[in-house]
C-alpha cells in the first residue's frame, strides 16, 4: 500500500506508547542510560528512561509485532514467521527466514539468537550471518514452550517453560537435554533470574510464584497472589531483598524475600493487565508497561519501602470519539475517546501531551477513591466544542455524552473537569432525554445545545445558567444533530432530522428563515470566516450553505455511505469529508470538483484539519491512536486538476509513529502539471511557456538574477575592502630565480625591472555572447541571445554588456543585434522584467556611444513606442484592480 495521495501524505502517530507485547530495557554504556524500547502495533518505540523521551521509532513492519527483545547492540523483532534485527533503533540490519508458525519468543545468546515459534520449534541462529545452527523440536501436546531464561553462569545451557507446567534445561552446544523438571502442573507464564545463582523465579498461571534452586531442584520459597496469573516478575539488584510480581488485574506486589512476605502493593498502577516489568540495574525503579497504552516508571523512596509514580506517558485506552485542532497553531490536538476521557496530543513532543481527566458526575469523590473505582464514571464522550479565547478566565470547553442530557464543561488551562453540569429544568428528572451536539459562540461566553426532542437552549459557560431557548415550545420536530454560530454573534444555525435547517437571531430566539431540505441532517460544519456551512444529509450528499445569503450553492452527490465528519481548510477552498466506506474526500468549492480521494484500512471516524493548513488529522475505528497526515501542496508543486468521473481511488496504509521519506517524496522540483488520468496514473501535462501572445508573461528566474543589475557599481563599491593589502616587511621565503638547465637567483631590483617591461596588447577576440548576437543577426533569430543570458549571474551579465561596445573589443553592430533582440522579444510580451532590467542596464553602460549613433536612436525610437503600449496594458489592467478593491472597500453592501 502507499503512504500519500495527492494532496497528503502520511507524516506520524500520536497517542501510541505500548501495547501487549512486554516491554525491553536496555543499558547503552555509551549513553551511560537506559532505554526502555515498547511495542506499538507494526513499529516500536525507544524510550530516554530519564524523562520518557521518544528516541526513535522503527519503520513499519509488514504485520503487528508479535515478540521483541534486545542485547547491548541489536534489536530483535518477530512479526509472524520473520525476525529482524534493528541498528539504533531505526536502521535494519539483518533479517532471518527459516520459521513455518509465527515466533512468539525470542532471546539473544551472546553471538546467536534463539526464537521459538508458536509450534515449539526453537532455532539458533548466528546474529551476523543469519544461518541456522540448530533446531529442536518439541510437541505441543506434552511439552509447550511458554517461556524461555538463560540462568546466570550455566555456560550453554537454557531454561524452557511449558504450558505443562515442566521445565527443561538444554545445552544449546551438544543439543542434549540436561535435566526436566517436574513443575506444578500449572502454565509457567514468566521465568526471571534471580540475583543469587542457581535461583530463579518462575510465575505460574495459578497465581503463584516459586523461588526455585536449579542446582538442587528444590523449591526455595513460595507465594501467592491473589489477583490471577503472574504476567510478569523482576528482582531488585540495588541490595534490597525485593522481588516484584505483576498480575493480569494491573496490580503489582513487592514481596520481601529475607522476610518471606509482601512488603506492599501498586494497587491499580495500569487499568489493563502489566504485560512488561522490569527493575533498573542498581537502583530503586521500576518501569512496567501495560496494554492500557501506558509507561510508567515507580520509584521506591518511602520510609516503608513503598513507591510511588515518578513519571509516565500515556494514551488512550480505546479509540477517539472526536478530534479537533486546538488554538491557531498546529501544535495540540484535543482528542475526546470512549475512554470517557478527554486528553490533548501535541504534535511537537509526547512531553507535551496533557490529560485533562475522565468524565465524572462527582469529580471529587473520584478523585479521592480513584479512576477506577469511579462508580460515578460518566459515559463516552460524543461531541465537545472549544475556544481558546476565554482558557484564562473560565471554563472553555463543553462536552456531551452518550445518552445523557446532562452537557459538562471543562477547562483547558487548568486541565481538569469543570464545575457546572448544564441541563436545563424542563429535562430533570426525564428519561430519554440527549444531548446530541453542541456548539460555542466565538466570544467564549455561550453553549449552545442540541437535543433529540428538539430542543435547543443557549447557556452562559462562566456561570453556568440558562440564558434562553429557540422556537415557542422548541426548535424541530426531530432530533436536532447540528448547531452552529457565527463569528459575530448575530445568527445561530440549527440542522435536524425534520429536513429542516433554521436560521435563528443569536439574542432573543426569534426564527429568521428556513431551508427545507429532501432528506434530514446528520452532520454540520461551519467555517465562520467565510461564512460558508456544510451539512452532511442522511442521504449521503453534502450541501454547502452561504449563510448570508442563506442558499445552497453547492451539492456533493458523489458519497455512497453514511458522512462521519467534514472538515474545512482555512482559507474554505477545500471541504474534506469522511464517509463510512472508509473514504477521504476533498472537494474544491470555487470549481464544486473533486481534487483528491484515498481509502484508509479501517472507517475514518472524524478528522480535523489545521489552521495553518499544515496537517489533516484523522481518528479511526479499532485503533487509539490519531493519524496526521501532511499537505504536499505546501512544498511542492501539486496540480489540483479535477480527478476523473472513472476514478479508482487508492488505499493507502496509515502512519506509524514516525515516517522517513525520501528526500525526492519530500520535495519535488517539477513543474509538472496532472492534466488527466491513463488508468490510475496521472499523466503529466507541461504548461506552455505563454499561454496567450496578447498577455504579458513574468520569467521564472529569481529576482537575485536580474533586480540588481543597475545597482552593481554600488554593491562592489560597498563591498570594497576600506584598507588596501599591504605587503610583508620580510623578504618572501622563495626567492626570484632565472629558469633554465641550472636555477640561478637574481637580485630583487632586476625581478622588479622584468615586471615593470612593456608588453604590446592584442586586440581581444569577441566573447561567446558576441558570437551568438553575430549568429542571430545572420538568422534573424534572437531567442538564443536571451537563453544565454539567462544562465548568466549579475555580474558575467555585466561585463557581456560592456564588451559590446568598440572600446571594449566590440562594435556598433553588435549594439544594434542586441537592440534588435530587445525589440522582438519585447514585442512577444515574454520575460517582461528581465527585459526591463536588461534594457535599462544597457542604457546605463552605453548611453553616450547610442547618442551619437542615428540607427540606434531609432531603434530607441521603436523600443519606446513598444514599451508605452505594454505598459498601458498593464496599467489599464491594474488601475482596474486598484478601483475595483477601493470599492469594496468603501461601498455600503
Amino acid at each position: 500500500m502507499k503512504d500519500s495521495s495527492k494532496i497528503f501524505t502520511g507524516y506520524k502517530a500520536l497517542g501510541f506508547v505500548s501495547n501487549h507485547v512486554p516491554l525491553v530495557l536496555r543499558y547503552i554504556n555509551r549513553r551511560k542510560e537506559n532505554l526502555a524500547i515498547t511495542v506499538i502495533g507494526k513499529s516500536f518505540n525507544t524510550y530516554s528512561c530519564g524523562k520518557l523521551a521518544l528516541l526513535s521509532t522503527s519503520n513499519p513492519h509488514p504485520e503487528e509485532i508479535k515478540c521483541i527483545t534486545a542485547d547491548a547492540y541489536l534489536v530483535f523483532t518477530g512479526c509472524k514467521n520473520i525476525i529482524y534485527s534493528w541498528q539504533r533503533g531505526t536502521e535494519l540490519k539483518h533479517v532471518y527466514h527459516g520459521h513455518e508458525k509465527d515466533v512468539h519468543l525470542l532471546m539473544p545468546f551472546g553471538p546467536h539468537l534463539l526464537s521459538v515459534d508458536e509450534d515449539s520449534v526453537l532455532k539458533v541462529w548466528e546474529i551476523k550471518s543469519e544461518t541456522l545452527i540448530l533446531e529442536l523440536y518439541f510437541n505441543n501436546n506434552t511439552f509447550q514452550i511458554t517461556t524461555i531464561l538463560h540462568p546466570n553462569a550455566y555456560l550453554n545451557k537454557i531454561l524452557l517453560g511449558s504450558e505443562q507446567g515442566s521445565m527443561q534445561l538444554w545445552n544449546i552446544r551438544t543439543c542434549k537435554l540436561i535435566y526436566t523438571f517436574a513443575g506444578w502442573n500449572t502454565a509457567i507464564t514468566t521465568l526471571e533470574q534471580a540475583p543469587a545463582i542457581d535461583v530463579v523465579g518462575v510465575g505460574l498461571g495459578n497465581g503463584d510464584i516459586i523461588i526455585h534452586n536449579l542446582k538442587y531442584d528444590e523449591v526455595v520459597m513460595k507465594f501467592n497472589q491473589e489477583w490471577g496469573p503472574v504476567t510478569a516478575l523482576s528482582f531488585r539488584t540495588d541490595g534490597q531483598p525485593i522481588m516484584a510480581s505483576a498480575s493480569s488485574l494491573g496490580h503489582i506486589a513487592l514481596w520481601d524475600l529475607e522476610q518471606q512476605q509482601l512488603q506492599s502493593q501498586l494497587r491499580e498502577a495500569h487499568q489493563e493487565a502489566v504485560t512488561g516489568m522490569k527493575y533498573f540495574p542498581d537502583e530503586p525503579l521500576l518501569i512496567t508497561s501495560s496494554s492500557d497504552n501506558s509507561l510508567k516508571v515507580w520509584i521506591f523512596d518511602l520510609p516503608d519501602g513503598s513507591g510511588r509514580l515518578l513519571r509516565h506517558r500515556e494514551g488512550h485506552r480505546a479509540p477517539p470519539t472526536k478530534i479537533q485542532f486546538y488554538g491557531l497553531l498546529a501544535e495540540n490536538i484535543l482528542s475526546a475517546s470512549h475512554d470517557s476521557t478527554l486528553r490533548s496530543f501535541s504534535t511537537i513532543g509526547d512531553n507535551l501531551n496533557k490529560n485533562l481527566g475522565q468524565a465524572s458526575f462527582d469529580r471529587k469523590l473520584a478523585k479521592k477513591k480513584g479512576v477506577l473505582h469511579d462508580q460515578r464514571k460518566m459515559p463516552p464522550i460524543l461531541d465537545f466544542s472549544a475556544e481558546t479565547i476565554r482558557e484564562k478566565d473560565w471554563d472553555n470547553i463543553v462536552t456531551c455524552h452518550r445518552n445523557l442530557a446532562m452537557v459538562t464543561t471543562w477547562s483547558y488551562g487548568r486541565c481538569t473537569m469543570g464545575q457546572h453540569k448544564l441541563l436545563h429544568k424542563r429535562f430533570q428528572g426525564q428519561k430519554g432525554v440527549v444531548a446530541l451536539c453542541v456548539n460555542m459562540s466565538s466570544c467564549g461566553n455561550f453553549v449552545f445545545i442540541g437535543y433529540n426532542t428538539g430542543h435547543v437552549d443557549k447557556f452562559n459557560i462562566q456561570s453556568g445558567i440558562h440564558r434562553e431557548s429557540y422556537g415557542k415550545d422548541k426548535a424541530h420536530d426531530a432530533s436536532v444533530r447540528g448547531i452552529s454560530t457565527d463569528g459575530l454573534n448575530q445568527i445561530v444555525i440549527s440542522g435536524a432530522s425534520d429536513r429542516f435547517l433554521k436560521f435563528w437571531k443569536f439574542k432573543g430566539g426569534d426564527l429568521l428563515e428556513e431551508i427545507s431540505l429532501e432528506f434530514g441532517v446528520c452532520e454540520m460544519k461551519l467555517h465562520r470566516e467565510s461564512a460558508m456551512l456544510a451539512v452532511a444529509c442522511d442521504d449521503f450528499t453534502v450541501l454547502v450553505v452561504d449563510i448570508e445569503t442563506r442558499r445552497i450553492v453547492r451539492t456533493f452527490c458523489e458519497h455512497f455511505s453514511r458522512i462521519t465528519s467534514l472538515a474545512f481548510s482555512s482559507d474554505a477552498r477545500w471541504l474534506i469529508v469522511a464517509s463510512m466506506d472508509s473514504c477521504i474526500k476533498t472537494w474544491d468549492l470555487p470549481s464544486g470538483t473533486l481534487i483528491d480521494c484515498f481509502l484508509t484500512p479501517t472507517v475514518c471516524t472524524s478528522l480535523t484539519l489545521s489552521q495553518t493548513g499544515e496537517y489533516l488529522a484523522t481518528a479511526h475505528a479499532d485503533n487509539l491512536g490519531i493519524y496526521l497526515w501532511s499537505n504536499v501542496t505546501l512544498y511542492s508543486h501539486i496540480s489540483l486538476w479535477p480527478l476523473p468521473v472513472d476514478y479508482e481511488p487508492q488505499l493507502l496504509d496509515l502512519p506509524s509513529v514516525l515516517i522517513e521519506h525520501d528526500k525526492t517524496q519530500q520535495t519535488s522540483t517539477s513543474d509538472d502539471l496532472h492534466e488527466g488520468l491513463e488508468g490510475n496514473e496521472l499523466v503529466e501535462f507541461k504548461s506552455p511557456e505563454q499561454i496567450s501572445e496578447d498577455l504579458i508573461t513574468l520569467s521564472l528566474l529569481p529576482q537575485s538574477r536580474w533586480q540588481n543589475l543597475l545597482n552593481l557599481d554600488i554593491i562592489k563599491e560597498r563591498n570594497k575592502p576600506k584598507d588596501p593589502p599591504k605587503a610583508p616587511k620580510a623578504a618572501p621565503f622563495f626567492l626570484p630565480v632565472i629558469q633554465g638547465l641550472e636555477p640561478k637567483l637574481t637580485n630583487l631590483p632586476e625581478a622588479e625591472a622584468v615586471k615593470s617591461q612593456t608588453f604590446s596588447w592584442k586586440v581581444q577576440p569577441l566573447s561567446q555572447f558576441g558570437l551568438i548576437i553575430q549568429e542571430c543577426m545572420k538568422n534573424d533569430n534572437y531567442s538564443p541571445v536571451f537563453m544565454e543570458l539567462k544562465k548568466m549571474s549579475p555580474s558575467a551579465i555585466d561585463i557581456e554588456m560592456r564588451s559590446l561596445s568598440p572600446e571594449n573589443g566590440g562594435s556598433v553592430e553588435l549594439m544594434v543585434g542586441f537592440l534588435r533582440a530587445l525589440e522582438e522579444e519585447i514585442k512577444s510580451n515574454k520575460d517582461f522584467e528581465l527585459m526591463q532590467s536588461y534594457f535599462g542596464l544597457f542604457l546605463k553602460l552605453h548611453g553616450n556611444v547610442i547618442s551619437k549613433n542615428n540607427d540606434m536612436c531609432k531603434i530607441l525610437y521603436e523600443l519606446s513606442c513598444e514599451q508605452e503600449k505594454a505598459w498601458q496594458r498593464l496599467q489599464l489592467k491594474l488601475n482596474q484592480t486598484l478601483c475595483l478593491a477601493t470599492y469594496i472597500k468603501s461601498a455600503v453592501l
